[in-house]
C-alpha cells in the first residue's frame, strides 16, 4: 500500500513538473513575442528628425510640413526649390549649425553661445528660402522663424520605402523594402539551387544506396547541420566570393549569388534529411505492387515513391526556406550588405537578419533606429512563423494512395 502511494506521488510530481515546464516555456515565448512587437511599434510614434533637434523655416514660407524623404532630398541637394514640395518658387537654402558658425564671429556668437539663439533667429528671418536644422534648446521666445511640426514614421513609409539609411541627418530613412526583397531574393535563389541536389541525394539514400552506404552518408549529412554558420561564411568568403568575381568579371564578389550558394549548402542537410525520411515511409507493399505490374525501379520511384512522399518533400522545401531566411552570420559575410533593391543575383544585397546583427550594437537603446531594428525582428518573426505554419499544414496533408 505504501509503495503504491509513493509511486502515485512520484507520477503526480513528474506530471506537474512537465506541465510547469511546458507552461513556463510557452509563457516565455509569448512574452518575448509581445516585447518584440511592443518595442518595434514605438517606431511609428517617433519623430523622424533627430531627437532634440528641430526643422525651421522663414515665417513667410507657406510650407506646413515635410516628409522625411523630402527633408533628405533637400539637404542632399536633389530638391532645390520650394515649388518642388508645394511652396513658392524660391530657392531652398539649407542651414545647419556649421553655416551659422561661418557667418558670425566668435565674439558675435558669444563665448558660451549666449547670443547664438538671436543669430539663428536673424539668419532665418533674413533668408525667405531657409530651411534650418539645429538644436531645440537654441529657440527663444523672440524666435523669428517657424518650427515645422515633427513628422512621425507611417506604415506606408516603413514598408514601402526604398531607402534604409537610419543614421541620415536631419531625417533618417527607414524604408524596409530593400531588406525584405534582399531576404526573399537570396532565400528563394538558395532553395532553387539546393532543391535539385537535395532531392537527388534524398532519392539516392532512400531508394538506391545500400544499408552500409546509408549508415555512413546519413550521419555525415546530418553533421553538416551542426557546423557553425560562421564556418560556412569563411568558406564562402575565401572560395565562393573570389570564384564569382572571377567568373562574372565583377569588381566585388560579395553578391546575392554568393549568399544564395552558401545558404543552399546550409539548407541541404534539412532538405535531404526530411525528404529522405518522407520517402522511406512509403509502404513496401506499394513499391512491390508497382514492380509486380511491370514498372521499372525508376518508374516506381517517379510514379509511386515521390507522389506518396510529396507532402514530406514539400515540408522539406519549406523548412529549407525557413533555414535560409533566418540565417545571419554567413549571409552578413558574403552578400556585400548594400541596402538597395536587387535586380540581378550579381548585385550586393542586405538581408533582415544581417541588418539587425550589423546595426543593433551601434544603436542607442530606445532610439528610433533601435525601434526600427525591433520592428525588423517582428517582420522576421512573422515570416518564419508563417513558414512554420505552412510546413505544419503540408505535413498533415493526406498522403497519396
Amino acid at each position: 500500500m505504501f509503495n503504491k502511494k509513493r509511486n502515485r506521488f512520484g507520477e503526480t510530481l513528474v506530471e506537474w513538473t512537465l506541465r510547469l515546464s511546458g507552461g513556463t516555456t510557452t509563457l516565455v515565448i509569448v512574452l518575448i513575442s509581445i516585447f518584440l512587437f511592443t518595442e518595434g511599434w514605438g517606431l511609428f510614434k517617433s519623430s523622424t528628425v533627430e531627437k532634440g533637434y528641430v526643422l525651421c523655416v522663414n515665417r513667410s514660407n507657406k510650407i506646413q510640413n515635410l516628409t522625411p524623404k523630402q527633408v533628405k532630398e533637400i539637404f542632399d541637394g536633389n530638391i532645390t526649390s520650394w515649388k518642388q514640395v508645394g511652396g513658392d518658387d524660391i530657392p531652398i537654402e539649407p542651414l545647419r549649425m556649421d553655416d551659422i558658425a561661418s557667418q558670425y564671429t566668435e565674439e558675435e556668437i558669444g563665448a558660451n553661445f549666449e547670443h547664438l539663439p538671436q543669430k539663428l533667429s536673424e539668419a532665418i528671418a533674413a533668408k525667405p528660402g531657409a530651411l534650418a536644422f539645429f538644436p531645440e534648446q537654441f529657440i527663444n521666445i523672440n524666435f523669428q522663424g517657424r518650427v515645422l511640426p515633427a513628422e512621425t514614421i507611417t506604415l506606408k513609409e516603413y514598408f514601402g520605402g526604398k531607402e534604409w539609411f537610419p543614421t541620415a541627418t536631419p531625417a533618417a530613412q527607414f524604408g524596409v523594402l530593400p531588406l525584405i526583397l534582399g531576404t526573399l531574393w537570396v532565400s528563394i535563389a538558395a532553395i532553387l539551387i539546393a532543391l535539385p541536389f537535395g532531392l537527388a541525394v534524398a532519392i539516392y539514400l532512400a531508394e538506391i544506396a545500400n544499408n552500409r552506404v546509408r549508415k555512413i552518408l546519413k550521419p555525415l549529412i546530418e553533421l553538416l547541420a551542426g557546423i557553425p554558420s560562421v564556418v560556412y561564411g569563411f568558406f564562402g568568403l575565401i572560395v565562393i566570393v573570389p570564384l564569382i568575381r572571377s567568373i562574372f568579371h565583377l569588381p566585388v564578389g560579395e553578391t546575392a549569388l554568393a549568399g544564395a550558394i552558401v545558404l543552399a549548402i546550409m539548407a541541404l542537410p534539412t532538405i535531404i534529411t526530411v525528404a529522405e525520411d518522407a520517402m522511406r515511409t512509403t509502404p513496401l507493399a506499394m513499391k512491390e505492387s508497382s514492380l509486380a505490374l511491370g514498372a521499372t525501379h525508376w518508374q516506381t520511384i517517379y510514379r509511386v515513391v515521390i507522389p506518396y512522399a510529396s507532402s514530406g518533400i514539400m515540408a522539406a522545401i519549406v523548412l529549407g526556406i525557413g533555414r535560409a531566411i533566418g540565417e545571419t552570420m554567413a549571409v552578413l559575410m558574403v552578400t556585400g550588405n548594400a541596402a538597395v533593391i536587387p535586380h540581378t543575383l550579381t548585385e550586393p544585397v542586405r538581408t533582415i537578419p544581417a541588418t539587425i546583427a550589423a546595426e543593433l550594437g551601434e544603436s542607442a537603446m530606445g532610439s528610433v533606429q533601435y525601434q526600427a531594428l525591433f520592428m525588423l525582428g517582428a517582420i522576421l518573426f512573422v515570416l518564419t512563423l508563417g513558414i512554420s505554419i505552412w510546413a505544419e499544414i503540408i505535413r498533415k496533408e493526406p498522403k497519396v494512395q
